[in-house]
């Protein structure tokens, strides 16, 4: 069952500051993944989150979704490696709208920025993040459980509510 306060608002920071996004499903026991584009707080739901991803490259994902709703969610910061997972039972794709389109733009620019402070060249940076606007697509999903996923010797604990990031 979902839990409302597993989005701490420090969480919710970490988690749309234009981080590396990935997002996970499995369908007959296979897994499958697509780089997220962005992510914001879903004004429509307490707790639950705006992911945006490109369809053409989300396709296998998006029909594990439509099989079991389950999602894991894995955001990075690419100069520390500071990385949590999320997990969600109930994942759903929606259009995605104005607000979440919005998203993309800024969300290359800071990727690009960060990016190339470890040396990575920005015309890749932009060609890998490229999406036309009618081919971005939302997964809409509420997190029922958080691990921290810094490499280390804390890597994949539970994160309770209220525990920092690290």
């Amino acid at each position: 069952m979902p839990s409302p306060a597993i989005l701490t608002p420090e969480l919710v920071r970490f988690v749309t500051s234009h981080l590396s996004i990935h997002v996970a499903a499995s369908s007959g026991g296979h897994a499958t993944l697509v780089r997220g584009l962005g992510c914001r707080a879903d004004p429509a739901t307490a707790g639950g989150l705006r992911l945006l991803v490109a369809r053409p490259q989300a396709e296998p994902v998006l029909h594990a979704i439509a099989a079991d709703g389950r999602i894991a969610v894995v955001f990075s910061e690419p100069e520390s490696h500071l990385t949590v997972q999320l997990k969600a039972h109930a994942a759903y794709v929606t259009q995605a709208s104005d607000d979440d389109t919005a998203l993309l733009p800024p969300y290359t620019d800071a990727m690009v920025a960060r990016l190339a402070s470890i040396g990575t060249p920005e015309p890749f940076v932009r060609a890998l993040l490229a999406c036309p606007a009618d081919e971005l697509i939302v997964i809409c999903a509420t997190p029922h459980e958080v691990f921290g996923q810094t490499p280390g010797p804390q890597a994949g604990q539970s994160l309770g509510a209220g525990q920092v990031l690290a």
